[in-house]
């Protein structure tokens, strides 16, 4: 890396830096003008100021009713709640989580789709894990992952009822191991196999040796919000243990979306 893009570098990152610290001051102090800011962070006006431009500019900071007085901008509070609704989830959940990593022995946890990848938002140890992986935030892709599929094999739609448009027939997918499925017809035929049995698999696709299965969590109108998975060492969860593990973590699912609201039926 040369001097001049290590130091264009450092000025992006300063600029984030001090970005984040004029969202935390207007957390804190509410709407504020470009003078306060300033002050409050030693900075000139003017740096503030084009801070504050682009802020706005993303929503992520507006002009209250007093032009040139700046507040937290709604796309903030919006990204708040998804924060605090992935927290509430993993803390409901998270009584069911122990009891099946307890009657499995293996790590359990719970994962939320985000766009393109889905994220660990929370997980339990089984007395038998044999690795220490902590896996929350961590981003994985859909297709090679057991709770990627369930998200997969029921797509939500978005606000307005639309359904996620599919990947062009053809092309290929990212390949993480040598049992990835890559080809657009082998994935949706596995697909097709999650939606029929309730649970999705995934043998060494993702990670050599590592091998997960995974249920859908429903909401009261049954679209699914999110994915109970049951992960372990690829010599423990063979093709033979998969189905009576998988009965555990179907019914933990089921149990986890009833005490989000889903209504249980019978």
């Amino acid at each position: 890396m040369t001097t001049g893009s290590r130091r264009a570098r450092d000025r992006a990152v300063q600029s984030v830096d001090r970005a984040v610290s004029v969202l935390q001051i207007l957390a804190v102090r509410g709407p504020c003008g470009v003078t306060e800011i300033a002050g409050l962070l030693g900075v000139h006006k003017t740096t503030v100021f084009r801070l504050l431009v682009t802020l706005e500019g993303r929503g992520l900071v507006e002009q209250g009713p007093t032009r040139g007085r700046y507040r937290i901008g709604h796309p903030i509070t919006e990204l708040a709640a998804a924060a605090a609704k992935h927290s509430d989830l993993f803390l409901l959940s998270r009584p069911v989580c122990q009891e099946l990593a307890q009657a499995a022995g293996d790590t359990v946890s719970v994962s939320v789709r985000e766009g393109r990848d889905v994220v660990t938002v929370g997980q339990v140890a089984g007395e038998a894990s044999i690795s220490s992986v902590d896996w929350v935030g961590r981003r994985c892709p859909l297709h090679a992952t057991a709770a990627g599929k369930i998200f997969l094999a029921h797509p939500a739609p978005d606000r307005y009822g639309r359904l996620p448009a599919e990947p062009p027939r053809g092309r290929r997918l990212e390949r993480y191991t040598a049992r990835t499925l890559t080809r657009q017809e082998h994935l949706a035929k596995d697909l097709a196999a999650v939606r029929e049995r309730g649970y999705a698999v995934s043998f060494e696709e993702y990670e050599v040796g590592l091998v997960s299965l995974a249920a859908p969590v429903r909401a009261l109108d049954d679209t699914v919000v999110a994915a109970v998975t049951l992960a372990g060492p690829a010599f423990r969860i063979r093709e033979d243990t998969a189905p009576a593990l998988a009965a555990l973590l179907v019914q933990a699912a089921a149990r986890i979306s009833w005490r989000r609201g889903q209504v249980k039926r019978g």
